[in-house]
């Protein structure tokens, strides 16, 4: 991930991110087919967060090896403890930027769940993908894209513009880079590499009630409520939380559902 996305977030809770990131898992899980694996690729997988996901590739490759990186020392930490070496031999964590990946030509394959929309400008994160990947090789990403979370935006942005809050969002720059097939089409075929695949996926993410999406909303949502004192964040959390309910209630098994959109790119780098 970014510096950027570093300095919007501050520091990660990766126990938290663990609890309430189960839709993430299922959405990357679902892409794993797509990657066709011979079980001795060398992979790269950025922003790896609390490394579950890395883990699970690792699985998939036992003579080959998978490096997650990601911008967050805490992430990395946890990661580490979770899944490394001994748990996993072919499998190793480090910190990274995203937007300056200094890897050069030794992956088979790169791949990023869930993370390239805290990046805005994704023409630097796709420049170093083609440096790292060795000719012939391909890149999987998949990341929030045209109109992902609008529904929960638009109850975010109710609030902010109340008198208790309005203030502590002056100027306050949109966090994240939801982009559309044509313009992502464009970026990877500047970087030099072939687009295969990129389309808009619409996806249903649950939480179970009320503190279901709360725990959510405090675990992906810094940019927002970090805006605002430290003893009243929870007070803003929960806000945000009520007013997405008011206009979208739990269902009959009190499930509250999320409308998400995920840009789903896949490309090569020629040979």
């Amino acid at each position: 991930m970014s510096n950027d996305f570093a300095a919007q977030t501050g520091r990660w809770d990766p126990s938290e991110y663990q609890r309430h990131s189960s839709g993430q898992q299922q959405w990357a899980q679902e892409l794993f087919g797509r990657l066709k694996l011979r079980g001795d690729e060398r992979i790269l997988d950025i922003g790896c967060g609390d490394g579950k996901i890395t883990a699970q590739i690792a699985q998939q490759v036992p003579r080959g090896s998978v490096l997650g990186v990601d911008s967050s020392a805490e992430m990395i930490a946890f990661a580490r403890r979770s899944f490394g070496p001994p748990a996993l031999a072919n499998l190793r964590f480090e910190e990274a930027n995203a937007a300056s990946l200094t890897f050069g030509p030794e992956f088979d394959c790169v791949v990023s769940f869930a993370c390239l929309h805290w990046v805005i400008d994704h023409r630097p994160v796709l420049a170093g993908i083609r440096r790292a990947l060795r000719p012939g090789g391909r890149t999987l990403l998949q990341f929030g894209g045209r109109g992902n979370a609008s529904e929960v935006v638009a109850a975010a942005t109710t609030v902010i513009e109340r008198d208790r809050w309005r203030n502590c969002f002056k100027d306050f720059p949109f966090p994240w880079g939801f982009h559309d097939p044509q313009e992502y089409r464009a970026w990877l075929q500047e970087a030099q590499l072939e687009p295969t695949r990129v389309e808009l996926v619409p996806k249903d993410m649950t939480h179970r009630g009320r503190e279901g999406l709360i725990g959510w909303v405090r675990t992906t949502w810094m940019p927002y409520f970090h805006r605002v004192p430290a003893q009243d964040q929870e007070t803003f959390i929960a806000e945000v939380a009520d007013e997405y309910l008011r206009l979208h209630p739990p269902d009959g098994q009190q499930v509250v559902h999320l409308k998400m959109v995920r840009l789903e790119a896949e490309a090569r780098r020629g040979v």
